[in-house]
């Protein structure tokens, strides 16, 4: 609401402190987007006696007012408005919402007395007594509790209909006789005061209070508490209460629809509202069912006249005649309300579905908790534990209540290893057959199913991670219409385009279908190969979507397709983009497995790229393609080690394809010859080979190119001492970086992440590098990933170590190397080793930087680890090691401290000793040289 009135004037963003302007505005807001004539305005705001030059004085107010609030009120030749809508005022939303039968939405806007800054002018007695007279309406329609209804009673002690309420709540809570004694007093006042006699709904209270009790609900006690639905509650009493009169819950077997209802149902009753559990589950008609429990023969005589509620469960095995009996009863009982619960709506008019989907994590690992203490009060679950066993059991409430009566008998660990057999889950000795085990509870619904039904729910146990109606089509050949039917039965459901199927009702209807795994395999082999060129244009972000909702197929397809290597093909694209590098690196050794070492013919290419990753060996095949995975070939055996002659490899591949006619493929053989140069090779000459590349992938629009161009961009120049122009690059490759991968990829973003806190570091702006540090490390808890993490504690160590806090520091920089372990890269373990010399002893940790660093053939990285060592080491050694990180660097590096203390003649001639060593990092470590 932009204005406030239904209390103190509120005005949206601002504050109005003078007393008349309040009411200028308050009068205004009763007619929003009317003119009120300036006449009206002058005898409302002055009623007892006008100002001497009236249209100045309401003229200066208008401006007053036009300060503290701009561009609210808006001038006409007669008068003014108040330039807002009618529902950006709340007395006009309050109104709305209680005349649309919203009434908790209604009162929610409610902060006071209405009009309260004006309340003592003529003009706002009128609306004020209106508001609140729809006020006490809207409470009324609230159901209030009884000491709710005692307050409300006391303030308004004519009223005939909070009496009313307040004797059915006192007799619902067994004090009939203070019931009656309301019923005399409202009776005596009005007598008195009004003389008149009680109405309809007094009479009826008072003949509810003077009846013999009779039963009024058969709901059923509780005998365990109610967990995780506390929400669906709340919004299906709020659907009835606006005037729904059937709402069905609708879902899964075992999702807890019963519950639910009984829930609901057990919070009206307590209203004294007629409450009905009507079990359909053994009953042999609907109708017959309803006189049973009422025991009546005229169900429609004997609730008409009240507002009972009736609860219908478990209609979906007879519901044709529920759907007719629910329908006739609305409409012959006017204020009757009905609850469904049914695996697939009822389908008349009407009618409001409520979902009732399996439990989201933490309720449904709180129902875990709650029910294993119940069955073994001694046993510890821890909650890691229970949030798995409650995922694996899809959520639903039966499968969990099942699985924790299980741990009265055996460990935690035992329980997840049988969890693959779910469905022979016992529950307890006086559970309803359907309910004993999983099994049963599905065998229920398929026993309902026609013979194409299940026919198709067979065939939609092939994909994993759900499918389209297209997909679902083409597979398995089922038609939208049965599909639909599925979805109104449970057993399947809709996510935003995609058809899904929990993991328990998949084993239930799993079988051997051998045509459609393979139709399976052939889609998404197509589909996985029609998304990859799409992946290097400005459409990727559409396609990496798709292939991210299809992940689960793709992954299924790759296991079972008889040919994985034409598949595995265009999956290697997509996985070099997002740094996914050791699934790619799992994928295509269970591949080559499958096909053995020789590869079977038109398959050569992919045959030897994923021997690429596995081994780092390249083929002819690979070594002479222009296939993006093969382009990028050093960075898949990278995962092994850079292969022999791979700054070779790339030079001759740019001299290959630089006149390449695909646009894409001229770039990226430039970026992956850059790259090389800039790790391997002579970093000098590496912008040459980037900046083309960066040109070339702005006019693709490849994001993940433009990402990673920048990115190398950055490190050279930083490598040449432009930090600001590394910094400004370092953001716009973070950005592309993030469009592609989202922040869960610890080899892209997590990596850009890091680099721009160090920067930012480097330059002394810790609290900006902080918050990079900060969402860094949420990706990569997120990614579970130890080097990710150990990267992102590199930095944290580095923040604290230039924050003063040298403890902290060498403590976090400890547990960057424990998490990094030896299989880290050993740039990565050089530089941790080196940061940590600062903040400790550095004897050991930079004997172990240069010895990491002594075969390591990235020249950047080891020009950097002698940088840190030359902090260390007496003037001659220091300018030395300078001299060889000159070499490195293909750039002079310089240190004027060193400098200055050696004198010039013996500075340089230090720097080019270093600048001719074969291996400094030996000579360092040498005993004649360390000086640890």
């Amino acid at each position: 609401m932009r204005i406030g009135v239904l209390g103190p004037l509120q005005v949206a963003g601002v504050d109005i402190g003078a007393a008349r302007v309040r009411v200028l505005l308050v009068r205004l807001a009763l007619e929003p987007g009317r003119v009120v004539t300036a006449e009206r305005l002058i005898d409302d705001l002055w009623p007892e006696e006008a100002p001497e030059h009236p249209t100045a004085a309401l003229q200066s107010l208008v401006s007053r007012a036009r300060r503290q609030a701009p561009g609210l009120i808006a001038s006409h030749p007669a008068g003014y408005l108040l330039d807002v809508p009618p529902g950006e005022v709340d007395a006009w939303e309050f109104e709305r919402l209680v005349r649309a039968g919203e009434p908790r939405a209604a009162l929610a806007l409610w902060r006071g007395p209405a009009l309260a800054d004006a309340l003592g002018l003529p003009f706002a007695q009128g609306p004020a007594a209106r508001l609140e007279e729809l006020r006490l309406t809207a409470l009324e329609a609230t159901g209030p509790s009884l000491p709710e209804l005692e307050g409300l009673v006391a303030d308004h002690p004519l009223r005939e209909g909070l009496h009313a309420l307040l004797m059915r709540a006192l007799v619902a809570a067994g004090r009939r006789a203070e019931a009656l004694e309301v019923f005399e007093r409202i009776r005596e006042r009005l007598a008195d005061e009004l003389g008149m006699d009680p109405g309809d709904e007094l009479r009826q209270a008072h003949l509810l209070a003077v009846r013999d009790p009779e039963p009024r609900t058969n709901l059923p006690a509780r005998l365990t508490s109610f967990v995780g639905r506390s929400d669906d509650v709340a919004r299906l009493r709020g659907l009835l209460e606006s005037g729904i009169r059937l709402v069905t819950l609708a879902g899964p077997g075992g999702a807890g629809k019963t519950r639910l209802a009984v829930e609901l149902a057990d919070t009206l009753a307590l209203r004294g509202d007629p409450v009905w559990l009507v079990e359909l589950a053994q009953a042999s008609g609907v109708r017959a069912a309803v006189e049973a429990t009422l025991r009546v023969t005229d169900p429609v005589a004997e609730l008409r006249g009240g507002s009972a509620l009736i609860v219908l469960d478990n209609c979906e095995h007879m519901i044709d005649e529920a759907a007719h009996v629910a329908q006739w009863l609305l409409a012959e009982i006017p204020d009757l309300r009905i609850v469904a619960t049914s695996r697939e709506p009822l389908d008349i008019p009407g009618e409001s579905l409520h979902p009732v989907t399996p439990l989201r994590e933490a309720p449904a690992v709180e129902l875990l908790l709650d029910r294993a203490a119940a069955a073994r009060p001694d046993l510890k679950v821890e909650a890691r534990e229970a949030a798995r066993i409650c995922r694996e059991l899809d959520g639903i409430p039966l499968a969990i209540e099942l699985a924790a009566a299980r741990l009265r008998t055996m460990p935690v660990s035992a329980l997840v290893e049988q969890l693959g057999d779910r469905l022979g889950f016992r529950g307890s000795r006086t559970s309803e057959p359907r309910h004993r085990t999983l099994r049963a509870v599905i065998d229920w619904s398929w026993n309902l199913l026609s013979e194409q039904e299940r026919e198709l729910l067979r065939g939609l146990t092939v994909f994993s991670g759900g499918a389209t109606a297209e997909a679902v089509r083409l597979v398995c050949g089922g038609s939208l219409e049965v599909l639909s039917s599925l979805v109104d039965k449970s057993l399947i459901a809709v996510a935003g385009d995609r058809y899904t199927m929990l993991e328990t009702i998949r084993q239930y209807a799993a079988a051997e279908l051998p045509e459609v795994t393979a139709a399976h395999a052939r889609h998404y082999t197509g589909l996985a190969e029609t998304a990859e060129p799409y992946l290097r244009t400005g459409e990727q972000l559409e396609w990496l979507a798709v292939l991210d909702a299809e992940q689960g197929n793709l992954d299924a397809a790759l296991r079972r397709t008889d040919d994985p290597l034409r598949l595995i093909l265009p999956r290697l694209w997509p996985w070099i983009m997002r740094g996914r590098r050791h699934e790619a690196a799992e994928q295509a050794a269970a591949v080559l497995r499958r096909v053995g070492p020789v590869a079977p013919a038109g398959r050569e290419l992919a045959h030897g790229l994923c021997k690429v990753i596995v081994t780092g060996e390249i083929s002819e095949a690979v070594r002479e393609s222009d296939h993006p995975a093969a382009l990028n070939s050093f960075v898949l055996a990278s995962l092994t080690g850079p292969p022999q002659g791979t700054v070779a490899l790339t030079e001759s591949a740019v001299e290959r394809l630089g006149d390449h006619p695909d646009p894409w493929t001229r770039s990226a053989v430039r970026l992956i010859a850059g790259i090389v140069r800039f790790e391997y090779g002579t970093v000098a000459g590496t912008e040459d080979l980037l900046l083309p590349a960066l040109d070339g992938f702005r006019a693709t629009g490849d994001r993940w190119g433009l990402s990673y161009t920048l990115h190398w961009l950055s490190l050279a120049a930083e490598n040449r001492g432009d930090y600001a122009a590394a910094l400004e690059l370092a953001e716009e490759s973070e950005r592309f970086g993030a469009e592609i991968s989202g922040l869960e990829t610890p080899a892209g973003p997590i990596l850009f992440l890091v680099r721009l806190a160090r920067l930012r570091a480097g330059m002394g702006d810790l609290a900006g590098a902080a918050s990079l540090v900060g969402r860094a490390w949420q990706a990569a808890q997120r990614a579970d990933e130890p080097l990710a993490l150990a990267r992102v504690l590199h930095v944290r160590g580095e923040l604290a170590r230039r924050s003063g806090d040298d403890g902290a520091a060498a403590e976090l920089l400890r547990q960057a190397l424990e998490l990094a372990g030896t299989g880290a890269p050993a740039q990565f373990l050089a530089t941790v080793r080196v940061e940590l010399a600062r903040v400790s002893e550095p004897g050991e940790q930079l004997r172990a930087a240069l010895e990491l660093m002594a075969d390591c053939p990235d020249r950047t990285a080891r020009a950097s680890v002698l940088e840190g060592v030359a902090e260390f080491c007496p003037p001659p050694l220091a300018a030395e090691l300078l001299g060889a990180a000159s070499a490195l660097r293909g750039i002079p590096v310089d240190r004027e401290e060193v400098r200055q203390a050696l004198g010039e003649r013996a500075y340089r001639e230090a720097l080019a000793r270093g600048a001719a060593m074969p291996n400094p990092e030996r000579y360092a470590l040498s005993p004649a040289s360390s000086p640890w």
